[in-house]
């Protein structure tokens, strides 16, 4: 952290892990992050929440996947209530924007999510819930604390999964109703018409290539240049760097490999970087200081080329073609719309059989 706040130009969001095994994990690890000033205006953190429930649950640890819910959970909700029952995650929690869910996501899922499932209370088989379960678990647990944090007057949390990187299709569905932004993605390539709602939603997909190269897909069949060309959301990403990269500054490593593999111009590079800006979870007086104070705004006024260094007819061209893609879904829907009612009022005005 001590050479991001020298640098001028970086700043990171970083993750930490609770598992949900116990009530008192939240409290160990502000007391740690408190203790040892893990704590930068440069620095973010994201808290990733392993889908282990089958483990925990294997081992004793939890008796069913409620548990494991409010172990996550109920240490936020009474910090948000009264932040003096827990002052070190006050503290903490100033610098959190939000939660992933990780795991490998090739693992078989036994069970498929849907109304019969059970509830988190009669959870307790060995097997782990699906990826929708936990997903949806948390966004649910998520949308009530965000709730009660914004009357409180404190900042919110969003939701920013793993997600497409391996595993079934449907694991982007679930992604696409319920998070703000995605990790990976990698899987949109073979469901065009994700790829396309993905597109016209603006969900922005955080991506690693280096280490996705290690682990799922070659580095040249990597998707990212496809999905900046088509316009959806995309960024650079750094993902498990001390195992995949080899610099001081991962970052620059996907940055400089990607211009180089894949021929991407200082405009592509400079849009990623932004994109990657307003993906973050830095608070709105951060993103105008970096991106312009219109930042919020649609088309090109929200750009600021002296900060951005991303070309107005770059945001124009994004912005105009964005809109003639919802323009005609728009009119699409409306047309079949039309064409429904059509049929309905010619069949009631139709001549009864037999009739004169």
């Amino acid at each position: 952290m001590y050479d991001l706040e020298e640098s001028k130009y970086q700043n990171s969001e970083l993750r930490l892990s609770i598992y949900g095994r116990s009530r008192d994990e939240w409290d160990k690890l502000a007391q740690w992050a408190v203790k040892h000033r893990v704590y930068s205006d440069n620095v973010r953190w994201l808290i990733q929440v392993p889908r282990l429930f089958d483990v925990y649950h294997t081992k004793k640890q939890l008796a069913n996947f409620q548990e494991m819910l409010e172990n996550i959970f109920m240490p936020l909700f009474e910090v948000t209530i009264n932040p003096r029952s827990h002052p070190e995650l006050h503290l903490f929690l100033e610098h959190v924007v939000g939660f992933d869910s990780v795991d490998d996501e090739s693992k078989p899922e036994h069970h498929i999510f849907n109304l019969d499932s059970p509830l988190p209370v009669d959870w307790t088989e060995e097997d782990n819930p699906p990826y929708s379960y936990y997903l949806y678990y948390t966004y649910a647990n998520m949308v009530v604390l965000n709730h009660l944090r914004r009357r409180r007057g404190f900042h919110m949390f969003v939701l920013r999964p793993h997600c497409g990187e391996a595993g079934p299709i449907h694991h982007l569905v679930s992604g696409f109703m319920l998070s703000e932004n995605i990790s990976h993605g990698l899987l949109l390539r073979k469901a065009p018409v994700l790829q396309y709602l993905y597109y016209l939603a603006q969900i922005g997909i955080a991506m690693s290539p280096l280490s996705n190269n290690s682990l799922f897909l070659s580095y040249h069949r990597n998707p990212l240049p496809e999905y900046l060309s088509r316009g959806l959301i995309v960024s650079l990403s750094t993902d498990d760097p001390l195992q995949f990269h080899f610099t001081k500054e991962p970052l620059m490593e996907e940055y400089s490999i990607a211009t180089q593999v894949w021929k991407l111009s200082s405009c592509d590079m400079c849009e990623l970087a932004r994109n990657s800006v307003l993906m973050s979870g830095f608070s709105h007086k951060a993103k105008s200081y970096w991106l312009g104070p219109s930042y919020s705004k649609e088309g090109p006024v929200s750009n600021d080329i002296r900060r951005t260094n991303v070309p107005d007819i770059r945001v124009a061209y994004r912005s105009e073609t964005l809109c003639e893609e919802l323009q005609l879904i728009t009119q699409a829907v409306r047309t079949e719309e039309l064409d429904t009612i059509d049929e309905e009022d010619s069949l009631t005005m139709a001549p009864l059989p037999g009739g004169r």
